[in-house]
């Protein structure tokens, strides 16, 4: 048996050694992922254009919106003089937020019920929910300085507890937020999942299309054996872009790497081989190249939105949750942040380390059986 596989294994790299731009392509490409990856993604936005339309011009109303420029989340590019030149400015693009205050915001204000409308552009994700929770926190912080103003006028700031709770927060594991840490443990098993299945996604359908499949029918290697020999030369390509993506995650991007080195390199190992078998799963049940690249680009279109890499999983309905369990990289997210961000051990990643075994074994079986089925 072993001597069959190997023979398999050495065809494989034949057909690597003579396709070297193909190799080429599959190794620097991750890469290149990783970087466009590493330098655009932030879910943070700041300097967010905003146009105000202020009724009143009075010294409160000043205040706020210098309280407002100050977050660093807003830039003020202008001024409108009506409510529908506000909107117009938002609706051609110039600006995402608009500010409305009232007429005699000064006087509300010390009346106690001055109102401010923002208006945020809801059609930029990422922009409109960050532009949400800095105005929130900005009128909540300009609210207690309007406050104490108002109780140091009347001589009653040491008589009024503004805060009589302190809730103390810390942030474990990432503890300045840094937007990059949060995506790339989940951006490494992403890159990883469309490259395995792209690296054996044309095994079985190139040897269709070359007229090879013959010349394997009359040797005495059966199914299991062929998939085997097919998937271990790419592991090898595989973990060669893995040790490139994490080195430049490390040391490029400075990213934290907590847990045992040796440990993610075999649970990536395990990983490499899920993605590999899927790639080879799609390759037998496919009968061109056309189909293979179209099954590959929607399995790994849905393995990221299902897996939790974009939307968390909890928020999904249960269907889809029990259908992104059919996608290795739903497993193996859980372990590639546990290692590398929290430090965690077999002790702790056990389901899901479990859970890319069996994966993996499912998936050969059922390629060896659908292989079977095509050969009869």
């Amino acid at each position: 048996m072993l001597l069959r596989i190997w023979a398999v294994i050495c065809k494989e790299f034949v057909h690597m050694r003579r396709d070297r731009r193909t190799m080429a392509v599959m190794i620097a490409v991750p890469l290149m992922q990783l970087l466009l990856f590493g330098f655009a993604v932030s879910t943070t936005v700041e300097h967010i254009p905003t146009v105000v339309y202020d009724a009143s011009l009075d010294s409160a109303s000043y205040r706020y919106v210098d309280a407002l420029v100050t977050s660093g989340f807003f830039d003020v590019v202008g001024y409108a003089a009506t409510a529908d030149e506000m909107i117009a400015t938002i609706d051609r693009g110039d600006a995402q937020v608009g500010v409305q205050l009232p007429a005699r915001f000064y006087e509300r204000q010390a009346r106690g019920d001055a109102q401010a409308l923002i208006l945020v552009d809801g059609s930029d994700m990422f922009t409109s929910r960050s532009a949400y929770d800095a105005a929130t926190a900005v009128a909540q912080m300009h609210s207690v300085t309007v406050l104490q103003q108002q109780l140091s006028a009347r001589g009653l700031v040491g008589r009024v507890n503004l805060m009589p709770l302190d809730a103390r927060i810390r942030i474990l594991y990432n503890p300045n937020l840094t937007d990059l840490f949060f995506v790339l443990p989940g951006m490494l098993a992403m890159i990883m999942q469309s490259q395995t299945m792209a690296m054996t996604a044309s095994a079985v359908v190139r040897e269709k299309e070359h007229g090879t499949i013959e010349q394997l029918l009359v040797t005495p290697i059966r199914a299991g054996e062929l998939m085997v020999g097919k998937i271990a030369p790419n592991v090898i390509v595989g973990l060669l872009n893995v040790l490139t993506i994490l080195g430049l995650g490390v040391y490029g991007f400075h990213m934290p790497f907590r847990g045992s080195f040796l440990l993610f390199l075999e649970l990536a190992l395990i990983y490499i081989a899920s993605g590999l078998a899927l790639g080879l799963l799609l390759s037998t049940i496919s009968r061109n190249q056309n189909q293979t690249i179209q099954l590959v680009m929607v399995f790994s279109l849905l393995g990221v939105v299902l897996s939790g890499f974009m939307f968390p999983r909890e928020g999904m309905p249960p269907v889809l949750r029990w259908l992104s369990y059919a996608f290795p990289l739903t497993h193996f997210i859980p372990v590639s942040r546990g290692v590398l961000l929290k430090g965690a051990g077999i002790d702790l990643l056990g389901p899901n380390i479990f859970a890319l075994v069996a994966y993996v074994v499912a998936v050969i079986t059922l390629t060896s059986l659908a292989f079977r089925q095509r050969l009869d």
